[in-house]
């Protein structure tokens, strides 16, 4: 049997990140699903140079917020994002900044 190592990098400009995620076993199946998608992608390269709110990350990739919020979700469960509320114009506003640089996925 071989390897298979699957590197994933985040840089961010934001704050303190885990410089490594390693990937359990039994959480790759996981970890794969949220990064399978092109959105999904597309807001993790969005969140490598600055933490975004949803309604911004929603904007700037054409999409509507419920879905942008959904996907935001599936990142947050795998650990690859985290985020926090903060006051907005109308109400409150869900930030999202990467929770990690370098995701490393071993399997054997």
């Amino acid at each position: 049997m071989g390897y298979c190592f699957i590197t994933f990098n985040i840089v961010a400009g934001v704050q303190k990140l885990n410089e490594r995620f390693e990937v359990p076993d039994e959480d790759v199946p996981h970890v794969a699903k949220a990064l399978s998608s092109k959105t999904r992608w597309k807001i993790l390269s969005l969140l490598r140079d600055k933490s975004m709110d949803v309604s911004r990350i929603a904007k700037a990739l054409k999409q509507t917020e419920a879905n942008i919020s959904a996907q935001v979700k599936i990142l947050e469960q795998a650990g690859l994002i985290k985020s926090h509320y903060e006051p907005g114009e109308h109400g409150v506003r869900k930030v999202c900044e990467p929770a990690v640089k370098q995701v490393i996925i071993n399997a054997v």
